[in-house]
């Protein structure tokens, strides 16, 4: 049975201006934090939906990755995080799990939704991506009827969706500067404490947890950075072009 699992809430019933799903908790804080805080500090409102509670994680549990995601979501910010309850590693793309999608594309009516690469090192990330980019079309379908808490929700179709880099190399169509959040940006990283590099844990060793993930994720903001003439940044691939009213915008 799938749920919706509010992990923090400031308003439930909010619109907001940006959406980021990820498979697992931490996957939105490593992907596309940065961008996050720097569009909270611009002024929008952002949520992230988490789509399973990375319970077949090799390290930690779905509990304490519950607790990690609600400081990492107080260090970003954000108005709120919710966890869809999905069976992380065997949630499908199909009716039942887009219907969940779909339901809260709906509740947010969000204008960017940011979400998993379409292909990566985890088979999640790539079905999550599919996954939420099929549910943010059907999501703008009248005759496809969903209800949150007893009322008929109205149809919603994004603007724009986005898939965030990750572990895997891709070309880039998007980079955002993200220069000056950075350092916060792996706080929030760190904030998954049981996940990442820790000389006392005892637990079984992972890619992650290695000593050496987080120069990756560091060198890897650099070298996006380094791309657009910044420091650091992170990076997207799009699904159709993007346009613009003015070439000066692109600068």
């Amino acid at each position: 049975m799938l749920s919706l699992l509010s992990l923090q809430t400031k308003n439930m019933k909010e619109k907001l201006d940006m959406l980021a799903f990820g498979a697992h908790p931490d996957d939105v804080e490593l992907g596309c934090g940065g961008t996050i805080l720097k569009h909270i500090y611009l002024g929008k409102k952002v949520g992230i939906v988490d789509l399973t509670r990375g319970e077949l994680g090799t390290r930690g549990s779905a509990d304490i990755r519950d607790e990690e995601a609600a400081n990492a979501s107080e260090i970003l910010e954000v108005e709120v995080r919710v966890n869809l309850g999905m069976a992380d590693g065997f949630f499908q793309n199909d009716k039942a799990h887009q219907l969940e999608v779909i339901k809260t594309i709906r509740q947010y009516q969000p204008e960017i939704v940011l979400t998993n690469a379409p292909y990566d090192r985890h088979p999640d990330h790539g079905r999550g991506s599919q996954l939420v980019s099929e549910a943010c079309f059907l999501a703008g379908l009248a005759k496809i009827e969903t209800d949150f808490n007893g009322q008929k929700q109205d149809k919603w179709r994004p603007k724009s969706v986005y898939h965030y880099i990750q572990y895997r190399q891709m070309k880039p169509d998007i980079i955002v500067d993200i220069s000056p959040f950075m350092e916060k940006k792996l706080e929030t990283i760190k904030a998954f404490a049981s996940q990442f590099y820790d000389p006392n844990s005892k637990e079984p060793k992972t890619v992650i947890s290695s000593p050496d993930f987080l120069d990756f994720v560091i060198a890897r903001a650099r070298s996006y950075g380094g791309m657009i003439g910044v420091k650091y940044a992170e990076a997207y691939t799009v699904e159709r072009p993007v346009g613009t009213n003015n070439l000066f915008d692109l600068i």
